[in-house]
C-alpha cells in the first residue's frame, strides 16, 4: 500500500530539508547534485552527475521503504553489485527523520564513501 497523503507531505518536508542541508555548494551543482524521489512506499536518495558527454546520470545510493504493519522504515544501501542491501548499523528507523539521520551519520561509509 502506498503512503497516505499526510505521510507523503511529512516525507517530502523531511527529505527536502535533508537534501538542502547536504547538497554540494551551488557553484558545482551543475556537475554534481543530490536529489530524492518517492516511488510507492519507498524513498530514494540519488546522486545526480553530469557525464563527460554532457548527459545527466542519476544513481540511487540510499533507500527507505515504509512497512505499515510494523510502522517502521527499512533502510537499504546500494552495493557495488547494484543490489539493495540492508544497512547493518541501522537496519530500521521509526521516522523518516531517523532515516535521514542514519544516512547523514553513516559510520560504515556506505552512503558517502
Amino acid at each position: 500500500m502506498a503512503l497516505t497523503e499526510l505521510e507523503v507531505l511529512r516525507t517530502g518536508k523531511a527529505m527536502n530539508a535533508f537534501v538542502q542541508r547536504k547538497r554540494p555548494p551551488e557553484h558545482i551543482r551543475d556537475q554534481l547534485d543530490l536529489l530524492w524521489t518517492l516511488e510507492g512506499q519507498s524513498v530514494y536518495l540519488l546522486e545526480d552527475r553530469r557525464l563527460m558527454d554532457g548527459e545527466r546520470h542519476q544513481r540511487p545510493f540510499a533507500k527507505a521503504t515504509y512497512v505499515r504493519t510494523q510502522k517502521i522504515w527499512k533502510i537499504y544501501w546500494m552495493r557495488a553489485d547494484l543490489k539493495w542491501h540492508s544497512y547493518e548499523p541501522v537496519p530500521t528507523a521509526k521516522t523518516i527523520d531517523a532515516f535521514c539521520a542514519a544516512v547523514e551519520e553513516d559510520p560504515y561509509g556506505c552512503f558517502w564513501g
